[in-house]
């Protein structure tokens, strides 16, 4: 006898069989006990998940004898009548099954409809089941909706899809829908064992959690991974063979890359993915495995009665412990990177140069990673001489478009720099504080000092040594001087959006620059003048006119050319100016393009000035630093 696969062996032959879908199975036992069953179902969901089987144990519901052969319908069919093992072996006249994949034309589906006309032969009911139904063609699905929705009394129709957003709205209206979900992996886990002791097959746990979490929801895929992994191992099931076989990643890679993030060893982190380069073991399978631990991280984090590790997970310790290393922000933003550079993988030209980039993305963004580097690039930069002393509360003191000045809050009238090493003072060049240092603590690391502005410093007199402070306490005394350092600012909106506008042609206006700018502008508008004769038009400028002959000027020796000032003097022709025209070649000042284009600046300007006066946005300019985007104001 040959060999039957487990994914057919062990398929379920009643509803208390099946596996994960109790919503489904609740629902159809109680329309049989009850006898409210519609004429039309509709089971969807991903592969393997069990549509044909349901399809199948309710045909035998509707159909089974019974072992007396007095039964009825009924929610658990016996599974020893005629109509149950031949519904099971696939021989039943009165259930067909039809594949829409390989039949999808109208033609097949009228050959179906035709045997609904005839009563049942052997069973109770005929069962007309449609497998990928969303592969019809839309013929096909209008031929079979009518009698999808009056069938006979003794027809029920069971449509199968995996995707039922192709199924047109007019066949979802006349079925019951049953959403087959995806299973859990511990319930795959589960009924893998159950299904390995009557095999005798031995296996261990961690081998069946590898199995069921590649199933990804599908019980079949389990199943047939399930007798791929046994022939693998020699009829037994461990880890190592399974992960082999999966060319899953090893636990033990992920905790170390993880480890080394957490702490920020780039090194490790460079040398274990060459390891798994050496090892030939999948890169993706990293990105995955990581992430799945980091959602488990991520979970004890936020949930920390979570914490307590499981004794069936041989994982739960490893994965407590960096719940603790890794700081919870850092948890949320690796597992990030990990999901979207599974993405980039197959962009880069080596995989593993791919995934290395990827984990070091952590350490390139890590939150205290740019404090790091400031406070290394202040030690680098240290030095005695540019000094600067800010008291407790530092305040601004005045302005400029590239620098701020502040002195301490407990010497609002002095500002310090050291001259030949000796503080000074000027007193009548102190503005009185008007700004608190505090509105620059959300800024930039480099915003965030108040410094002397370079252009008072300037000011400052030039002599060796000013006369010290009067009356000088200690305090004054042991204050560090303030010295001068360049501040950047943000720079201003208004500015920006000046420096944007192109520089506009000059315009003088002529003694015919009205009458001609008016006449192009109605000759365009009636669609007179089009392509390059609106183009010779609007560029040119007329010089003089007499009562038969006009002089206009042009600056681009491409637009005089004879049939374009043929078809203009046609247009004017229409338009009542029975003249002729001349064209010559020079500077123009004054043409309707020009005119066109000043307007149109004039209220570009208008539009501008509007939104830089408006209360509001001056009041988020000013408290908040917005900034205006250059270009993103147009006229109404």
């Amino acid at each position: 006898m040959s060999y039957i696969v487990l994914a057919r062996k062990y398929r379920p032959r009643n509803f208390s069989e099946m596996v994960g879908q109790d919503h489904v199975v609740q629902a159809l036992t109680n329309a049989l006990l009850t006898k409210r069953l519609h004429h039309a179902y509709l089971f969807t969901g991903t592969r393997g998940v069990g549509k044909t089987t349901v399809s199948r144990i309710l045909a035998k519901s509707l159909n089974c004898q019974g072992i007396d052969g007095q039964g009825g319908i009924t929610a658990t069919p016996c599974g020893v009548c005629q109509a149950c093992k031949d519904i099971d072996s696939g021989r039943f006249v009165d259930y067909t099954e039809l594949d829409a994949a390989s039949n999808r034309g109208v033609d097949e589906v009228q050959s179906l409809l035709e045997q609904a006309v005839y009563k049942p032969v052997q069973g109770r009911f005929k069962v007309f089941m449609i497998d990928e139904v969303h592969m019809l063609t839309n013929t096909a699905f209008n031929a079979m909706l009518k009698t999808l929705e009056e069938p006979p009394e003794y027809l029920k129709f069971v449509l199968a899809t995996t995707d039922p957003q192709k199924v047109p709205v007019t066949v979802l209206s006349r079925c019951l829908q049953f959403n087959l979900r995806p299973m859990a992996p511990e319930t795959i886990r589960g009924h893998l064992e159950k299904v390995l002791v009557p095999e005798n097959v031995e296996s261990d746990g961690q081998a069946l959690r590898l199995l069921a979490r590649a199933a990804r929801g599908s019980m079949r895929d389990a199943l047939s991974l399930t007798d791929q992994a046994i022939a693998f191992g020699s009829g037994r099931l461990e880890e190592v063979a399974v992960r082999q076989m999966l060319g899953s990643v090893d636990r033990s890679y992920v905790f170390r890359l993880i480890d080394a993030l957490a702490i920020g060893d780039g090194k490790s982190v460079v040398k274990t993915s060459e390891t798994l380069r050496l090892n030939g073991l999948s890169a993706g399978s990293t990105l995955e495995e990581m992430s799945m631990v980091l959602q488990r991280m991520a979970v004890i984090q936020a949930v920390p009665t979570n914490a307590e590790p499981d004794d069936s997970d041989p994982d739960a310790a490893d994965v407590a412990r960096l719940a603790q290393v890794m700081p919870a922000d850092e948890t949320q933003l690796l597992y990030s990177i990990c999901l979207h550079g599974r993405g980039e993988l197959g962009l880069a030209p080596d995989e593993y140069a791919a995934l290395t980039m990827v984990l070091l993305r952590l350490l390139a963004f890590k939150p205290n990673a740019g404090q790091r580097a400031l406070a290394e690039k202040k030690t680098l930069n240290s030095a005695p001489s540019p000094r600067l002393s800010v008291a407790a509360e530092p305040k601004v003191v005045s302005t400029s478009p590239t620098s701020l000045s502040v002195v301490a809050a407990d010497q609002p009238k002095v500002l310090a720099p050291e001259i030949d090493g000796k503080a000074s003072v000027a007193p009548e060049r102190i503005a009185e504080p008007a700004i608190k240092i505090e509105a620059l603590e959300s800024s930039r690391p480099m915003q965030r000092l108040a410094v002397v502005s370079s252009h008072l410093a300037d000011e400052l007199p030039s002599q060796g040594k000013l006369a010290q402070r009067p009356n000088s306490g200690p305090a004054a005394q042991a204050s560090t001087p303030i010295g001068a350092i360049p501040l950047r600012v943000q720079a201003d909106s208004r500015t920006e959006a000046l420096a944007g506008h192109s520089v506009m042609p000059v315009l003088i206006p002529g003694e015919e620059g009205d009458f001609w700018h008016q006449t192009v502008s109605d000759m365009a508008g009636r669609e007179l003048i089009t392509a390059l004769v609106r183009e010779l038009a609007l560029q040119s400028q007329l010089i003089a006119r007499d009562t038969d002959q006009w002089l206009l000027r042009v600056e681009r020796e491409s637009l005089n050319q004879a049939g374009t000032r043929d078809r203009l003097t046609a247009a004017l022709h229409a338009s009542g100016f029975p003249v002729r025209l001349a064209v010559e070649v020079g500077r123009v000042t004054d043409t309707p393009a020009r005119r066109n284009a000043a307007a149109t600046a004039e209220r570009q300007l208008v539009a501008e000035k509007i939104i830089f006066d408006d209360p509001f946005v001056q009041t988020m300019m000013r408290d908040f630093g917005a900034k205006i985007v250059p270009g993103s104001i147009k006229p109404g």
